[in-house]
């Protein structure tokens, strides 16, 4: 075994992290799109060992781990390197007490491939970093005691799958790598026939509806199985409606109130599946699909009114499961003052004041310490004058998105990108490069599970499919896959270097002290996609004095540094005004490892740039719609 070789930093925690309970590791619900009252976490110590790759399951252990944490980060009790070659296996036990019931394992996101055992049982596989997925596995439980284990592999950046910042050697932009689970795992115990699997919600166009879905875990023909839906607006029902499982129900929302960072409104969704008296004249959707072709065809609206004027009083509750939603629009339009294209959130002309979020956390790595560690960043940046984050290159927890929800924070997801050196596309390559089939299906299939699972949050704005020429490949026909996926929000889909001529956004990114917008595009918005990058190494905050603390521009004083935030903000404020910029992403959020660019420190103890002082230097990006 190998020592950390940033195992000398391992007490550079946050105060989240130093107050941390083992006992109580990230106990919020994981997932709040889908909420159901009854659940059990399995966050804790578990036992860990790392051995080669043809190694089978252990039968020793290297000690404890503090999932779900991951190996590499001080938080998880371990701090250790992980190679390529290697293994990390996982073990720990859990109690059912009944297990009579249909039994789902949950993983937030594991990194990168991994194997999942109950009781001996090879109960399920997952391939990708970043996305959350379930295991069902009732047929390997028993009640009382069950062994679980997990094996995971990672290839970090030996590999050219969707990865981030993650290198094997961090140094400059790129960072320590994640190796295995590194969000919470947990269980719940649903109605072993039918549950709903999943809560579709897909707000109009026109912002005044909502269409639902309660997804059943097996499509059912049974004509019984009833979804009611009731949405509320601060506790007051103000839409109900029954319709049939697995299928689309529209419910007008009256007087709807719409989402933004001023007033983030979020509508509660209450879905409960019924079995109820039939409703249909017949009981045609029982027959085979031979005998269906003769009958009259019910599906559509037709359907749905005799759903929809079912009684439910007397009806068999089944499951039942919560959520919300926002209504909102994102387009590109003209701007009512210089005709531009330019960025509109709910018809009006909003200018997107951002900062780069690397998401990040010195103790933790990927994994905030604690739910009040994400809320903490998230105020701060409003309170500073930003209504943006453009979430570089990773995908956050759920909870994360949710309390940009709540809190009314827009967000840029960057899909995480992966590549080999020689897939890198350099600002002056007069192509893109090319990937093989293995290679663009693994991406297709990630980046669709990343639009799948976090489109349900109206903060999201933008998906922003490449950064500058980080293994940039297929973008035009990217780009309308993306499209197909969810129309309801915009793309870029070049951030920096090697423009496209595809997507919504034309994006220039732009590290001079007075940063400049791209040139005029007559039909998608001008934004500059990173800017600023102004160093400032603390003392006594630094991840390691040693190394090289660097910034795009670097500074050794409050004065110094305040000064050239404020060139490059003023130059940020003129492009507004005269060259119709829509958007403008400083870098970053937080300093990270040996980056110092930051607004707060990497523990996260100093404002660099205090709340109150970039308030008063936004003030004419924010105070603007128009």
């Amino acid at each position: 075994m190998t020592d950390h070789p940033q195992q000398q930093k391992s007490q550079y925690l946050t105060k989240w992290g130093r107050s941390l309970s083992e006992d109580s590791v990230l106990d919020e619900y994981p997932r709040p799109q889908l909420v159901r009252d009854q659940w059990q976490n399995l966050n804790g110590k578990w036992r860990y060992a790392i051995a080669p790759k043809r190694a089978p399951q252990p039968q020793h252990w290297d000690g404890e781990i503090l999932v779900p944490f991951c190996i590499e980060s001080a938080l998880s009790g371990v701090a250790r390197t992980f190679a390529p070659s290697e293994r990390l296996w996982y073990q720990r036990r859990f109690n059912l007490n009944d297990s009579n019931q249909r039994t789902l394992l949950h993983f937030g996101a594991v990194d990168y491939e991994c194997s999942v055992w109950i009781n001996g049982g090879l109960a399920g596989n997952h391939t990708g970093g970043f996305d959350a997925f379930t295991i069902d596995i009732t047929e390997y439980v028993d009640t009382g005691s069950n062994e679980l284990v997990v094996a995971v592999t990672d290839p970090t950046s030996s590999g050219d799958q969707p990865r981030g910042k993650q290198h094997l050697k961090p140094q400059g932009i790129w960072y320590t790598p994640v190796t295995g689970i590194w969000q919470t795992v947990w269980l719940e115990q649903v109605p072993f026939a039918q549950h709903i699997e999943e809560l579709q919600l897909d707000p109009s166009v026109d912002c005044d509806g909502v269409t639902l879905a309660a997804m059943l875990y097996r499509p059912s023909r049974d004509p019984v199985l009833a979804a009611h839906f009731s949405i509320s607006l601060n506790g007051r029902i103000v839409a109900e409606t029954v319709g049939r499982a697995d299928r689309n129900v529209y419910l007008p929302i009256p007087d709807p109130q719409l989402w933004s960072p001023e007033h983030p409104t979020l509508y509660d969704v209450t879905a409960t599946l019924l079995r109820i008296d039939n409703p249909l004249p017949d009981d045609n959707d029982q027959q085979e699909p031979a005998q269906l072709l003769r009958q009259v065809p019910l599906r559509g609206k037709t359907e749905a009114a005799f759903y929809a004027a079912a009684a439910i009083g007397s009806s068999e509750r089944l499951d039942q499961v919560r959520g919300y939603f926002g209504l909102r629009r994102i387009e590109v339009g003209a701007h009512p003052k210089t005709a531009q294209p330019t960025l509109l959130l709910n018809g009006e002309a909003r200018f997107h004041l951002g900062t780069l979020d690397q998401g990040w956390w010195p103790d933790g790595l990927h994994t905030p310490p604690a739910d009040a560690a994400m809320v903490y960043e998230i105020e701060y940046l409003k309170a500073a004058g930003f209504n943006t984050v453009r979430k570089h290159i990773k995908i956050e927890p759920a909870r994360y998105y949710y309390h940009c929800d709540r809190l009314g924070m827009m967000v840029w997801q960057d899909m995480p990108s992966g590549f080999l050196p020689a897939q890198f596309v350099a600002p002056n390559d007069e192509d893109e490069g090319l990937r093989t089939n293995r290679s663009s299906a693994a991406y297709g299939q990630e980046l669709e599970r990343m639009i799948r699972c976090l489109r349900p949050h109206p903060s999201i704005l933008i998906w922003v499919l490449h950064n500058e020429g980080w293994g940039q490949f297929d973008s035009r026909a990217l780009t309308e896959r993306i499209r197909l996926l969810d129309s309801s929000r915009l793309i870029n889909s070049n951030s920096g270097w090697r423009d496209m001529g595809t997507g919504d956004i034309i994006d220039r990114h732009d590290y001079q002290p007075a940063p400049t917008p791209p040139e005029a595009d007559s039909i998608r918005a001008r934004v500059i996609g990173e800017y600023g990058g102004i160093g400032w190494p603390m003392e006594k905050h630094l991840w390691d004095p040693e190394m090289r603390n660097w910034g795009y521009q670097t500074f050794n004083d409050a004065a110094a540094s305040k000064a050239a935030y404020q060139q490059a903000t003023e130059a940020i404020i003129a492009a507004f005004r005269n060259d119709g910029l829509s958007a403008a992403i400083y870098t970053q959020t937080t300093d990270v490892e040996g980056e110092v660019n930051g607004l707060i420190t990497y523990d996260r103890e100093v404002e660099k740039f205090p709340r109150q002082w970039l308030a008063q230097i936004h003030a004419p990006l924010t105070r603007s719609k128009s």
